[in-house]
């Protein structure tokens, strides 16, 4: 029978999984975008079923409901890397959205470090809005995972390039 120890130490090492359809649906209830039941459905409806999502595509502004959507997968992200690294309260970081229906939308997510220091690109993913379409949780959460863990290697390595830089001006 192993030991407690043993087992600690395995739990330890196992990869955090985070449900992130409950995550996502709490910062839009959070955020004040939506109450929890329109937050949920909102998800459900445009984040699960088949190929492509005839939501994004069906508006009379599309635009609009294709930037809705993006920003709402990829702030929480965002918002739960900028916790990890634990960034400085002169930093903030920006998602920017170039949609396209015919294409591939570009987001952009940018580390504006403060004051005087320049902007750092961290991520710059293309994506087919209406693909953004999953067969289950577990491909959601695997999907958002890559690129929360994507962010806070970016915003890590940022944070080194800044903190190097400073104990170069200090010399």
């Amino acid at each position: 029978m192993p030991s407690l120890a043993k087992k600690l130490t395995a739990i330890r090492k196992r990869p955090r999984n985070r449900n992130w359809i409950a995550y996502l649906c709490e910062s839009l209830v959070a955020s004040g975008t939506m109450p929890t039941w329109e937050a949920a459905t909102y998800l459900t409806e445009n984040l699960f079923g088949e190929k492509p999502n005839p939501r994004l595509l069906t508006p009379a502004n599309p635009h609009e409901v294709t930037t809705q959507l993006l920003h709402r997968l990829y702030q929480p992200i965002v918002e739960a890397a900028s916790r990890e690294i634990m960034l400085p309260s002169d930093s903030v970081v920006h998602i920017f959205t170039d949609i396209s229906l015919i294409g591939n939308s570009a987001v952009l997510i940018v580390l504006f470090p403060g004051h005087n220091k320049p902007q750092q690109l961290l991520m710059l993913e293309a994506t087919k809005a209406w693909d953004l379409v999953f067969p289950d949780a577990a491909s959601l959460n695997a999907w958002a995972e890559e690129r929360y863990r994507r962010l806070v290697n970016a915003l890590r390595s940022k944070m080194t390039e800044f903190e190097d830089d400073l104990l170069k001006s200090a010399m």
